[in-house]
């Protein structure tokens, strides 16, 4: 047999094993009467198909098969993934949404469908599994090494998503199913239905074929949130209130009134704010899907496949929060190095805000894409195929209020904020708090955002095959791909944040009152630190749009400095974006590959071990061209305790290019050392390409500062991909029937690492009043709180033309260029390091089939080691990898006579999410997790076709939490619910 023959029907095998047995006309799977064979289905039927691909594979790639057309193992992607070896995922409202394989993150795994790249809109490469229903998919398959055939991006893998193909049906089928969600983890929900069908049919005797699927899904769910702001301030334990001293900062903690304070030698953190937000969220996802095939001869098929998506999400929320303003504080604190407070307290002279904010986020995805693919079997030696493909993919706003909309309102009675952080949820008290009154709230300031992405992705690709002889092959090919990504945000901002009003303008009835600790089921502090406290327990649950029109009939007249929304005043968001932001990067990547497969076998005196080995080399090239639009300030406001307001006075623009090229070599070893047992060794240079955001280029500045400055990022077209130098060596043993084990090493040797360098810079040179000569002579006079400072230059300086005391003594200080320094911006810059760093690991996997009882189990566990582990005693950013942790699964089921369960266990390990805060370069980890979920379906024997089934996630009601440099400072903890699913699918 020739390699070229043996190397189509492994191809074939493994296509049919994706796309699912049970998809084969059942004339196929038994052409010989005489021959007497047991079609297995469901769960065990999809197991076969996924060790099968494993097994024949020409590198290391783990599969997952649909049990029957339109059925996935579980309804999400992700969560599917998420059972293979090495696979974790990052989750969205309780559902699964992008993936890390091996411990590298989402943006540096490429993800195809059907071998082409898709268009996305997340910011990053990373793609958001949200939008694609599991009925579109009949296959997934994760190639953990490279060959010189696949597209670069993929440095943990290449996840390729597999659409049904009619022609390898061959038959009529068609398939319906039903369902109803319930998400307890939605105060509001209701049971939300969920509709998915597929058709596929052949025509002409096999020659012509069509698949049109399609689904909808609605979903309503919801979260309860313990936050701390924007994150957590970090200083050297030198660091604390003495300005005379030369050895204060903004957010440092004086020497007295400390319980185990800091010493020289620690750093410690501060909490920027404490948070109680509870939300709402409603989705609609709609999944449409169409594929045409012709096969005139025997020799040629041509295959037309077009997939679109939208997912409307819609959200709403309310929240309560205190934050701090880092005058004198008392606290206990845990011991160094990294020191947190275990209780964060700070006492006020004038009653500071107690907000209470309300918003609504709508956004609306949507996304095509179009493919065509042409293949040919010139005669027995050459092969050819043509592929071209296009894709978009767009964010944008999808309410009159934006994108994403804010509304703050707030009652100063607050004469004292202390939060506990002894447990996982933040507990916090308010002095004077739980006495709150509708009659104290107040309207304070606003932000209605307009925000949208578009991308869009042309791509062609030619390859073909000639057989050298019959032990060897030659693949080869040129593609190239073009990819724009635009991103354009209009913000307008009202900066009212000590009141726009008087209380006495709202209605009592406007603000109900409502319980936060009844929300939670998760452990809370009790301030036994400090011999106990009263802790807040009352907010206000009052509604965005009914207070919105109020108070833009009040106010809608006071126009703020910056942008104004199109309804003319700034209640509503703005779509002015050629006044806003608006960058635009195009990359353009041609590619030429060649790939020389080699089979033979070692003789042995037991017998003979066939092998394989594939040499590839492939060269990429590509151009970077990133155009931006930002908004550009010449003036600093101050007007209220910790916020400056910066005045908007144009926009910026900005055109740079950049290029880079690789020569990416691979090699692929396979052997079967006896008939069971597959040896695999593989070696490959891979890259992974900067996230879109990092390389569009401009500099984008808050429009909101502190006091001690602000803070911008600005983007890098000239950044250079990661390198990775990969080898892997796997032992696989099928040692019977849908049983086998696994084991296998991996080691990245990783350079160019990406790290956000931060830059002091007096970009506009804005005199900052926050500052300036007016808050020193109020330090000068003893004060040190920034409520005090403020009413010390109302008192004493209201005659000073850079001074305005408004007839209710709110006092607003503008910057005067002749005394007030320069404001000095954090710029948040992406640059390429000089380290290199190696993250290696091992992958233990087994499946096994217990007899003829129908009962099986699944158990893998993954092991990551680098050396590129952030240090979070070091107060800079660093090159470290974000999503590095070990994880496992353990899956129990049962598959016979009609009857399917199943109960799945995933844990995933702590890991770093993020080497920033919104307070700068301070890291942000997840806390380890594990999830059970469980689904059961049984076919009703009088109704031939038809199922009924019961799906469960998170039944154990599991929560999330981030933390920042030690466990003990929170940043977010998110409490969900289980999800049920129960319907009924019938397939004729």
């Amino acid at each position: 047999m020739s390699r070229k023959i043996f190397h189509k029907d492994r191809l074939a095998v493994t296509i049919s094993m994706a796309l699912g047995a049970t998809m084969l006309p059942t004339g196929a799977l038994a052409q010989d009467a005489a021959l007497e064979e047991v079609v297995v289905t469901g769960i065990r039927a999809s197991l076969n198909r996924s060790m099968d691909v494993k097994r024949d594979s020409d590198g290391i790639v783990d599969a997952i098969s649909a049990e029957d057309i339109g059925k996935f193992p579980d309804t999400n992607l992700a969560e599917s993934m998420q059972r293979i070896t090495g696979v974790s995922i990052d989750r969205v409202n309780g559902e699964g949404s992008r993936v890390t394989v091996r411990g590298i993150n989402p943006d540096y795994n490429l993800v195809t469908l059907n071998g082409r790249q898709l268009a996305r809109t997340t910011g990053g490469r990373s793609f958001d599994f949200q939008n694609i229903a599991s009925e579109m998919v009949s296959g997934v398959q994760v190639a953990k090494s490279s060959n010189a055939l696949v597209p670069s991006g993929g440095i943990g893998s290449t996840i390729n998503l597999l659409s049904a193909r009619p022609l390898e049906i061959g038959e009529r089928r068609l398939q319906f199913a039903t369902k109803g969600v319930i998400d307890e983890s939605s105060e509001d929900a209701s049971i939300t239905p969920e509709f998915s069908g597929f058709y596929s049919d052949t025509f002409a005797d096999g020659e012509f074929g069509v698949v049109v699927a399609a689904s909808v899904q609605e979903r309503e769910s919801g979260s309860q949130q313990g936050l701390v702001g924007t994150g957590w301030r970090s200083f050297a334990g030198t660091v604390d209130q003495n300005w005379g001293a030369g050895t204060a900062e903004w957010g440092g903690v004086p020497q007295e009134n400390q319980v185990n304070r800091p010493g020289p030698g620690d750093i410690y953190s501060v909490p920027q704010t404490t948070v109680y937000k509870f939300e709402e969220q409603q989705r609609k996802r709609t999944n449409g899907q169409l594929v045409l095939q012709w096969a005139p001869t025997d020799d040629i098929t041509a295959t037309m496949d077009y997939m679109y998506y939208s997912n409307d999400i819609a959200k709403q929320y309310n929240d309560i929060s205190a934050w701090y303003n880092f005058g004198p504080s008392e606290n206990v604190w845990s011991d160094g190095p990294i020191a947190t407070p275990l209780i964060y307290s700070e006492s006020y002279g004038a009653p500071a805000d107690l907000s209470m904010a309300a918003g609504e986020s709508a956004e609306a995805y949507r996304g095509q894409t179009l493919g065509v693919n042409l293949e040919w079997d010139v005669n027995e030696s050459l092969s050819l195929a043509f592929d071209a493909h296009t894709s978009d993919a767009e964010r944008r706003p999808d309410s009159p209020w934006g994108s994403d909309a804010l509304l703050s309102t707030a009652a100063f009675v607050r004469t004292s904020a202390t939060t506990d952080f002894t447990e996982a949820l933040p507990a916090l008290s308010v002095g004077g708090g739980n006495d709150v009154q509708p009659s104290d709230m107040l309207v304070t300031g606003s932000v209605f955002t307009n925000s949208r992405d578009r991308s869009d992705v042309d791509a062609f690709r030619f390859s073909g095959n000639f057989e050298l002889n019959e032990s060897s092959d030659i693949d080869f090919g040129l593609s190239m791909q073009a990819v724009t990504n635009r991103s354009q945000m209009a913000v307008v901002q009202r900066d009212a944040w000590g009141g726009a009003g008087p209380a006495s303008d709202l209605d009592d009835s406007l603000f109900p009152a409502d319980s936060i600790q009844d929300k939670f089921d998760i452990a809370t502090g009790d301030f036994s630190e400090i011999g106990g406290a009263d802790v807040q327990n009352v907010y206000f649950d009052w509604d965005f749009e009914t207070v919105r029109a109020i108070a833009e009939d009040l106010y809608g007249d006071d126009i703020w400095p910056g942008l104004v929304g199109d309804c003319g005043t700034q209640f509503c968001p703005s779509t002015a974006y050629d006044q806003a932001t608006d960058r635009t990067t195009e990359e353009t990547t041609t590619a030429a590959f060649a790939q020389y497969n080699f089979q033979s076998a070692f003789q042995t005196g037991a017998g003979e071990m066939p092998y394989e080995v594939n040499l590839g080399l492939r060269y990429e090239t590509t151009e970077v061209d990133s155009e931006s639009a930002s908004p550009t300030y010449d003036q600093a406001i101050w007007g209220s305790a910790n916020e400056v307001v910066l005045v908007n006075s144009g926009t910026g623009f900005l055109s740079q290019t950049a290029d880079y090229d690789y020569w990416l070599p691979s090699v692929n070893f396979k052997m079967d050392v006896t008939e069971d047992v597959v040896v695999r060794a593989a070696a490959s240079e891979t890259i992974g390409r900067p996230s879109y955001d990092a390389i569009k280029g401009g500099t984008s500045i808050g429009s909101l500062a502190r006091i001690d400055g602000g803070s911008g990022s600005a983007g890098n077209p000239a950044l250079l991909p990661l390198e990775s130098t990969n080898f892997d060596l796997s032992v696989e043993w099928y040692y019977g029937e849908s049983s086998y084990a696994s084991a296998g090493y991996f080691t990245k040797r990783i350079a160019n690492f990406i790290s956000n360098g931060t830059t002091e810079s007096e970009i506009f040179g804005i005199p900052n009043p926050a500052q300036g000569a007016l808050v020193q002579a109020a330090r000068d006079a003893g004060f040190t709180d920034v409520n005090d400072i403020r009413q010390y230059i109302g008192d004493n300086f209201a005659d000073d033309p850079y001074v305005d005391v408004g007839a209710d003594g709110t006092v607003t200080i503008t910057g005067n260029p002749e005394t007030d320094p320069a404001m000095t911006f954090l710029l948040s810059i992406p640059e390429n390091g000089d380290r290199k760093e190696t993250i290696d690991g091992w992958e233990f996997a087994v499946q096994h089939m217990f007899g003829e009882t129908g009962f099986g189990v699944i158990a893998n566990y993954t092991i990551v080691e680098a050396g590129v582990e952030y240090n979070p005693y070091l107060l800079q950013d660093q090159e470290a990898m974000i999503g590095l942790s070990d994880s496992a699964n353990l899956v129990g089921f049962y598959d016979k006579n009609g009857f399917q369960a199943r109960i799945a266990y995933n844990w995933r390990d702590d890991f770093l999410n993020s080497r920033g805060q919104g307070t700068g370069a301070n890291p942000a980890y997840t806390e380890a997790y594990s999830q059970i979920d469980l689904n059961v379906g049984y076919e009703v024997p009088q109704v031939e076709g038809l199922e009924v089934f019961l799906e469960g996630l998170n039944v154990t009601d599991e929560y999330s939490r981030v933390y920042g440099r030690s466990s003990q400072q929170t940043l977010g903890v998110y409490q969900g619910g289980a999800r049920w699913q129960m319907g009924a699918r019938y397939a004729f």
